[in-house]
This record gives C-alpha cells, sequence and structure tokens, in this order.
C-alpha cells in the first residue's frame, strides 16, 4: 500500500490510488474470504501532511490487514525524494510510525484472537520462536503465513512436517496452540531435515539470458 492517501502515493509516482487499492482488496476477499492480506507502509515521507497520515491510519482501518511492514521514511542519497522539500521531522515521524504500530497491532490482534478455536494446518519449522524452548513449544506457519506456536514432541515432530492443531490463545503477532494435536504427516522435508541434510532449490536466471563465452 505504502500510504493511504493519493498526494503521498502521487509523490512517490506510483500509479494507484487508494480507492483503487481498496477495490482490489475487496474483490480478492470476494473470491478468497479468508484470505491474510499484508502490506508495507512508510511513514514520513517528504510533504506528509497530518491529513496525509490519517487518510493512512483511515485506509488501514479499513484494509484490516492480518499484519502490515511498517517503515519510517529516511533520505537515501542520489534518489529523488532525498533532495524533496519539507522533509520530516525524526520526531514526527516517529510519532505517527508508533500511532500506526498500535492500530495494526489492534487490527492484527483482533483477527488473531478470533481465530480461537479454529483448526489449522502448520508447517512445522526452525527458528520461528525464541521462547520455545523454555514454553516447550513448537513452531510453524499456517497456510495464511501467520505464526504459530503449538505443542508437540521435538524428538517425533521434525521441521518440514506438517501438524494440525487447534488454537488456543490469539496474540498481535502469532498464535498459540496448547492442545492435544490433531494429526501429524511426516514429509519428504522433515526427513532431509532429520538427516541433517538442508534442502537444495534450483537456481533462478530471473530471465537473463546466458552469454556464451569464446574459446
Amino acid at each position: 500500500m505504502q500510504s493511504g492517501s493519493d498526494d503521498v502515493l502521487r509523490r512517490m509516482r506510483r500509479s494507484y490510488r487508494s480507492s483503487r487499492y481498496l477495490s482490489i482488496l475487496r474483490r480478492v476477499r470476494e473470491e478468497i474470504p479468508h484470505a491474510a492480506i499484508t502490506t508495507d507502509i512508510i511513514v514520513g515521507f517528504p510533504g506528509e501532511t497530518d491529513d496525509d497520515f490519517q487518510a493512512t491510519l483511515d485506509v488501514v482501518e479499513q484494509s484490516r490487514f492480518s499484519s502490515a511492514f511498517t517503515f519510517q521514511y529516511s533520505p537515501r542519497p542520489g534518489t529523488p525524494a532525498a533532495s524533496m522539500d519539507d522533509q520530516i521531522p525524526k520526531a514526527v515521524v516517529q510519532a505517527r510510525y508508533v500511532r500506526l504500530q498500535a492500530l495494526q497491532d489492534e487490527i492484527s490482534l483482533a483477527a488473531n484472537r478470533a481465530l480461537v478455536g479454529e483448526t489449522v494446518e502448520v508447517l512445522v519449522a526452525t527458528g520461528e520462536g525464541r521462547k520455545d524452548a523454555r514454553t516447550h513449544r513448537l513452531s510453524g506457519r499456517a497456510r495464511d503465513g501467520r505464526l504459530v506456536h503449538f505443542a508437540g514432541d521435538a524428538s517425533v515432530i521434525r521441521p518440514g512436517d506438517v501438524v494440525t492443531t487447534e488454537v488456543t490463545y490469539g496474540a498481535p503477532h502469532h498464535l498459540v496452540a496448547d492442545g492435544t494435536l490433531l494429526s501429524h504427516r511426516r514429509t519428504r522435508a522433515g526427513d532431509i531435515a532429520a538427516a541433517g541434510a538442508a534442502p537444495r532449490t534450483p537456481g533462478v536466471l530471473l530471465g537473463m539470458p546466458k552469454i556464451p563465452t569464446r574459446g
């Protein structure tokens, strides 16, 4: 989204406006009612007024993102924005950033609490939860990307396996499932993890042609 203000989007040289963005979200949710949508938002872009920032808050409220990656604008040498007039004072940018995060946390918390009692399928992963070692939980990602900490036996469940479990608690940035697992499916990825090998993926050329070498 970047911003909910059409004036700011114009200065960013974005090709869309807030009404078009919201119409796309509406169409997505009509087709995929349970879609979890995330976005990037920048606060403090040069020339951003209080009204511009309020427009961003309004669009975030309407969009009901499952999460948002929020950033404070900072000038980068050589970019057009760095030479724009009306650079926003750091203290103002910080204050807006805190307000935006508070709003998104409130939205995310409501959405995650609404999932309590729901069954989720989780792809088990490592390094997702720093508190897992103390709480004897494992972690992974649900189909919609939400982070889930769940009760499980690490001697049986491997990274790469898939489990289903019931959500017992919702926080702004994660779900907790402390009940008994409903299912556990061992996978080839789990076999690889158990063998101590790292998964290998093919390289991506990004559409660039190979240039033949001359002998």
